[in-house]
């Protein structure tokens, strides 16, 4: 009885701790932000310097005080106010971005950007784009921190 014991404990440790690993990695990757997003185009950080060289304008979707410690050169910032889950069906109708910020152009070039891969706003602040008809739009989904550690001009 004691073998079976010992196997039930040891059993038992293990499926505790698979359940563990499996939480935290789940609890890890629900932070992120999806690898698509529909009507917009996903971009690193070579073919952003490429659509800015180009005439293509960055968009910074973070808070002002983000914006003004460190920014793409050039780039607009257009906040996106989040207050919604960071989930990719999020209810819009809980934020604000204020898309009058943007070009009157719909088709121009716009990349939207924010924090890196667990940063909503870029994701968000594109979504809203897309819906309000621009054609042209452009998602940094690793952000400000792949620019800058590529070295690319920031302001």
């Amino acid at each position: 009885m004691s073998l079976n014991k010992t196997n039930l404990v040891k059993h038992v440790g293990l499926s505790l701790t698979a359940a563990a690993v499996l939480f935290f990695s789940n609890a890890v990757l629900a932070g992120e932000t999806p690898a698509s997003l529909k009507g917009a185009t996903l971009v690193d950080a070579a073919k952003v310097k490429s659509l800015i060289d180009g005439g293509a304008k960055a968009i910074d979707a973070r808070v002002a005080n983000e914006y003004a410690e460190g920014h793409i050169k050039g780039a607009l910032s257009v906040p996106y106010k989040e207050k919604s889950a960071k989930a990719a069906d999020f209810d819009a109708s809980q934020d604000s971005i204020d898309l009058s910020k943007l070009p009157a152009d719909k088709s121009a070039g716009l990349v939207f950007y924010c924090n890196g891969a667990e940063c909503w706003k870029g994701y968000k602040a594109a979504a809203a784009a897309v819906k309000g008809g621009y054609k042209s739009v452009y998602w940094f989904r690793l952000g400000f921190p792949e620019w800058k550690a590529k070295g690319y001009p920031a302001e």
